[in-house]
């Protein structure tokens, strides 16, 4: 019985596989804020480009 509950105390306590998990989700929250601000800024950004094309 102890071996039994060692071994799945060794299995709950284990953070392995976690982290890639944690990173995708982190990826996925950047790309929606990259996102979202392309759509806010992206005329903006459109014309100041454009401008700067123009300038050189």
């Amino acid at each position: 019985m102890s071996a039994i509950l060692t071994r799945l105390y060794v299995r709950t306590t284990e953070r392995e596989g976690q982290t890639m998990g944690e990173y995708a989700l982190i990826m996925a929250a950047v790309a929606v804020i990259a996102f979202a601000a392309y759509k806010v800024l992206g005329n903006d950004i459109s014309i100041l480009m454009t401008s700067i094309a123009g300038d050189l």
